[in-house]
């Protein structure tokens, strides 16, 4: 009780400002913001412990192995002790268990409350965990390129594709295309919001179709543009390189 005691004195150990690496995504918040829910894990950490006792990454900044997205809800919980979430926030069980193990008991009731609402038609719109899938569009598109050798041989190289790239709302390709999907180029994007930088880990068009397809998900419409060059001279194989979308919808 030491340092709890010290924070009540204004002597805390730790400073005003904290950063945090909290699975690979970096957070800063006020040191009172941490300790804010009294008995919780954060409030044990940076309450009653000594920086020295804590785990650090290679920066410095203090570390915990837990989901780095969710965690975001979890800050702004402790921010105001109110929970505020978009409209048919689709990762409701999982932030409840991680409400639960940073010993937030409120915050973890309140999610159990709204899940229990959501099974029971106690409002007009859908519950965010109703059987019922959510609506919304996804794009599919990829850049290719094929040979044809001259005079239409039969031993053409037919398409290559590079790398497949997924546009929409990111909680909808998430739930599509789960560990296939690449987030590098788009890692801090909350679920509510859209992206056209994800892309798939995987190279065949017919498999994400048939992950769109499990979804529930239909083709609504496709457009394509190519371009054909030669590969040296006009007696060569001709190349193609092209660049297709595909929109799906569902709901």
């Amino acid at each position: 009780m030491a340092a709890a005691d010290e924070l009540a004195g204004g002597e805390s150990p730790f400073p005003a400002v904290v950063e945090l690496n909290v699975g690979g995504q970096v957070y800063v918040t006020r040191h009172r913001t941490l300790v804010a829910v009294p008995d919780s894990l954060l409030w044990d950490m940076f309450g009653r412990r000594s920086p020295g006792e804590l785990p650090r990454d290679s920066k410095g900044r203090f570390f915990l192995d837990r989901d780095g997205f969710l965690f975001r809800y979890v800050l702004d919980y402790m921010r105001d002790l109110r929970l505020v979430l978009p409209e048919r926030f689709p990762e409701r069980s999982r932030l409840r268990r991680e409400a639960e193990y940073f010993q937030l008991r409120e915050l973890a009731r309140l999610l159990g409350l709204e899940e229990g609402e959501g099974a029971a038609p106690v409002t007009p719109s859908p519950p965010p965990l109703s059987p019922g899938p959510r609506s919304g569009y996804i794009t599919v598109g990829y850049r290719g390129s094929s040979t044809i050798g001259r005079d239409s041989q039969a031993d053409a190289k037919f398409r290559r594709v590079a790398r497949i790239t997924v546009c929409g709302k990111t909680a909808l390709a998430k739930e599509v295309f789960g560990e296939t999907l690449n987030e590098s180029r788009d890692p801090d994007r909350p679920p509510e919001r859209y992206t056209s930088r994800y892309y798939l880990k995987f190279n065949f068009l017919e498999q994400a179709f048939d992950l769109l397809a499990e979804a529930g998900f239909h083709m609504l419409a496709c457009s394509s543009t190519g371009t054909c060059a030669y590969a040296s001279d006009q007696g060569e194989d001709k190349i193609w390189t092209s660049y297709t979308e595909y929109v799906f919808s569902r709901g």
